[in-house]
C-alpha cells in the first residue's frame, strides 16, 4: 500500500493506494455539527491547513449498537465507529487511473439512529476493482438528524445527504468520476431515504439513477404526529420540548432516552388513519410538509417529481426474518400478543393477520406475523412505490435462503448487502449473516448488476410496468407478481 495525495478547493488530502484502486476515507462534506452548527442546516466546510489524512475512517454520528442472539451484525451495521465531532464526511474508492466513470453514491442503514459510512460490508473496493468511483456517507441520526423539534430545519439527516450529493457534483471529477452519472444507493434506511431524495424537490438534478434496497417512500410521518416524540422525549430528558432544550442534552443522553422508547406501547405515533408506518422498528423517520417533502412520496411521484430518475427497487423474500428470527421470536411469540403487537401499528390488525395464516390450524402465530411484516412493512410499500414513479422503474426481489440459524434465517433484511458489494467473506461463518459457503456465483451476478445499472442503466429484464414484472435475483428470471394480501389491509 502506497500514499497518494489530491487537491481539492478545501485542501489537500492523502490517501492509499492499493491493488489499483485508491481510497480516501473521513473526507468532510459540511462543517462539524456541533455548537450553533448542532441544529443547524449542513454548514461549509472550513479550509484546512497542510495535508489532511484521510488514510483513517474518522468519527461516527452518536450511536449505540445493538447485539442480537446467535447472529453477528457488526459487519452489517458496525461496531458504533468512534466518538467525534466531525463525522459529516465520506469515504471515496476510486480506480487508480479513473477518468469520467460513473458514480455510486451509498448511504447506509440503521433505522435512521446507527450505522455509518465504515460499515465492514459495504467497502467500496469491489466497485472501484469494477470502475466505479465508489462513494460512501455519513449523515445525522436520531435527534440531531430526524427529530422535527419546534424552532430546528425539519429532515436534517436528508438535508445533510444532500449536501453530500452537491459535494459530489462538485468534487467529483478530481477522483476520476463523471458527476453526471451518479447513481444514489441505499439499504434499508438509507433506501428510505434514497426514495424520498427521488421524490425531494430540492435533490433533483443531483443523480440519474436510484437503487433502493429494501425500502420506498411511505415510511415518513406528518410533522404533528412525529412531535409526539419530541414531547416525549423531552420528558424523558427533563428538558423544554424546543431548541434551546434539546441543545442541552449530551447526544449520548439522547441516545440512552432513544433506547427507553424501543417498545412499541412507550409511544403512540400512530396517524390519523390509525397507522404507523415504521410497526414499531425505529422511532426516527423523515417527516413530510417540509421544504425538503413537501407532499408525501407516493403523492409527489404521482405528480410526476423525480420522474426523470431511472430506478431500481426491490426487497428480500422475507425481510423480517432478520428481527424474529435469531431472538426466537418468530418461534414463541403466542397469538395474543401478535395481534395486540400488530394492532398498534395498523388497523384491521386480526383480518389481515388472518390473511396471512393466523389461526389457521398448523400455523405458528410467529411465523403468521414475520410473514404479514415483511409485506406490510418492506414488500408492498416498494410495489406501490415502484407503480406510483413516473419513469423508467425495474423491481427485482432477493430469493436467495441463508442457512443461518439452523436454517431459518432465510432471505432476511440486509441479506442482499454483502452480494451487492461483493463482502461475502465478512458475513459468512458459523455465527455470519450468509451461513457456512454462500454461493460467490451469486455475488458475482448480483454485483455485476449493479455495476452494469450504475454506468448504464442497463438491466437484463423489463421494467415493473402493469405486467408486474419482478427479477428473481438468485433464480435469474422475471415473474409476473400477483397482488399481495397485504394491498388490501394498507393506506
Amino acid at each position: 500500500m502506497t500514499d497518494t495525495t489530491l487537491c481539492l478547493p478545501d485542501g489537500e488530502i492523502r490517501g492509499a493506494v492499493s491493488g489499483g484502486v485508491r481510497r480516501f476515507l473521513g473526507i468532510p462534506y459540511a462543517a462539524p455539527p456541533v455548537g450553533t452548527n448542532r441544529f443547524a442546516v449542513p454548514q461549509p466546510v472550513q479550509p484546512w491547513p497542510g495535508v489532511r489524512d484521510a488514510t483513517v475512517p474518522g468519527p461516527s454520528a452518536p450511536q449505540r449498537t445493538p447485539t442480537l442472539p446467535a447472529l453477528d451484525i457488526v459487519p452489517l451495521v458496525g461496531d458504533g465507529g468512534t466518538r467525534g465531532d466531525d463525522h459529516l464526511t465520506l469515504n471515496i474508492w476510486a480506480p487508480q487511473d479513473a477518468v469520467g466513470r460513473p458514480v455510486m453514491v451509498f448511504i447506509h442503514g440503521g433505522g435512521f439512529v446507527l450505522g455509518s459510512k465504515d460499515v465492514p460490508v459495504q467497502d467500496g473496493t469491489s466497485f472501484a476493482r469494477d470502475g466505479v468511483v465508489m462513494v460512501s456517507i455519513n449523515y445525522r441520526l436520531g435527534i440531531e438528524g430526524f427529530l422535527p423539534i419546534p424552532g430546528v430545519p425539519t429532515n436534517l439527516g436528508l438535508r445533510d445527504m444532500i449536501a453530500a450529493l452537491k459535494w459530489v457534483q462538485a468534487n467529483i471529477a478530481a477522483f476520476g468520476g463523471d458527476p453526471d452519472n451518479v447513481t444514489v444507493f441505499g439499504e434499508s434506511a438509507g433506501a428510505m431515504a434514497t426514495a424520498n431524495l427521488v421524490a425531494s424537490p430540492p435533490a433533483q438534478g443531483l443523480f440519474r439513477r436510484a437503487i433502493i434496497q429494501s425500502g420506498h417512500g411511505s415510511m415518513v410521518r406528518e410533522i404533528p404526529v412525529a412531535q409526539r416524540l419530541v414531547r416525549k422525549l423531552a420528558k424523558l430528558l427533563r428538558v423544554t420540548p424546543d431548541a434551546d432544550g434539546f441543545r442541552s442534552v449530551e447526544p449520548m443522553r439522547g441516545v440512552d432516552a432513544i433506547e427507553k422508547l424501543a417498545l412499541p406501547w412507550k409511544i403512540d405515533l400512530r396517524d390519523e388513519n390509525g397507522f404507523e408506518p415504521v410497526y414499531g422498528i425505529s422511532r426516527f423517520i423523515p417527516v413530510y410538509g417540509d421544504d425538503v417533502l413537501p407532499q408525501h412520496p407516493l403523492a409527489a411521484l404521482a405528480g410526476g417529481v423525480g420522474g426523470d430518475v431511472e430506478v431500481l427497487i426491490g426487497t428480500n423474500a422475507q425481510e423480517m426474518n432478520l428481527y424474529h428470527v435469531p431472538t426466537g421470536v418468530r418461534e414463541k411469540i403466542p397469538g395474543w400478543l401478535v395481534k395486540l403487537l400488530v394492532g398498534r401499528s395498523m388497523p384491521r390488525a386480526r383480518e389481515a393477520l388472518a390473511a396471512y395464516g393466523l389461526g389457521k390450524p398448523g400455523v405458528k402465530a410467529g411465523h403468521a406475523m414475520t410473514d404479514a411484516l415483511s409485506d406490510f412493512v418492506f414488500r408492498w410499500p416498494a410495489r406501490q412505490f415502484a407503480a406510483a414513479h413516473r419513469g423508467r422503474t425495474h423491481l427485482y426481489e432477493l430469493d436467495w435462503r441463508s442457512p443461518a440459524c439452523g436454517g431459518q434465517l432465510g432471505a432476511a433484511h440486509g441479506m442482499e448487502l454483502p452480494f451487492v458489494f461483493d463482502t461475502l467473506a465478512l458475513t459468512s461463518g458459523a455465527r455470519g449473516l450468509t451461513g457456512e459457503a454462500p454461493p460467490q456465483a451469486l455475488a458475482d451476478h448480483v454485483h455485476r448488476l449493479w455495476v452494469d445499472y450504475a454506468s448504464s442503466g442497463a438491466l437484463p429484464w423489463p421494467e415493473f410496468g402493469t405486467t408486474r414484472q419482478v427479477y428473481q435475483l438468485e433464480a435469474g428470471h422475471t415473474v409476473s407478481e400477483p397482488v399481495m394480501p397485504a394491498a388490501r389491509f394498507l393506506p
